[in-house]
């Protein structure tokens, strides 16, 4: 966890290539939809490995616009999501977790080309109940993106995305999933 942190802070620090005048996530552009769809990983690392694959989805939408972080280019958002568990896997019952959120996100890219981008995001929201996984309404959610701008107005992300109570409660097994969505930008 901590070389994690150690090269995601050296990157934020030593990408000169993320600093620019039009934002990478979105151009000239002022408002951006994404829509996502990801599969669940079990487990509870920061960066899951992709060895158990769960029957858990995610369908997400987010409404965002263009900011900066400490001068590098980033995006605010509003995401509303929902997860979606089908039977039993590794201990666990999906169909439990099969939940309505909202969290408020924060995207800042680390490097990027003229159609390209690599990010990392922070975030904080609530699900709409509490379970045994998580323990807790409230998320803390951390995200890697890779996105490819096609043209002017669309583009392709992948990802992989962490929600946590970040020990918050008692328990906190995690939600991750990978994915991948596309965004229209106007």
């Amino acid at each position: 966890m901590k070389k994690i942190v150690i090269s995601v802070c050296t990157l934020i620090f030593c990408a000169s290539a993320a600093f620019a005048d039009a934002n990478p996530f979105m151009g000239e552009h002022k408002n951006q939809i994404a829509f996502n769809l990801g599969q669940g990983v079990n487990s509870g690392f920061l960066i899951p490995p992709p060895t158990q694959l769960v029957p858990f989805y995610i369908l997400h939408v987010q409404y965002s616009q263009p900011t900066t972080f400490f001068k590098l280019p980033a995006r605010q958002s509003i995401n509303i999501a929902q997860t979606l568990g089908f039977g039993e896997r590794y201990g666990w019952d999906w169909d439990k977790y099969t939940i309505p959120m909202i969290f408020l996100t924060e995207d800042i890219a680390l490097a990027h080309g003229k159609n390209w981008y690599f990010s990392t995001g922070i975030g904080m929201g609530l699900q709409a109940q509490q379970n045994e996984r998580l323990g807790a309404k409230l998320l803390f959610q951390f995200k890697l993106i890779g996105g490819y701008r096609i043209n002017d107005n669309w583009g392709l992300e992948v990802f992989i995305q962490h929600f946590s109570n970040a020990n918050t409660a008692p328990e906190n097994y995690s939600y991750a999933f990978y994915g991948a969505g596309f965004t229209y930008s106007f």
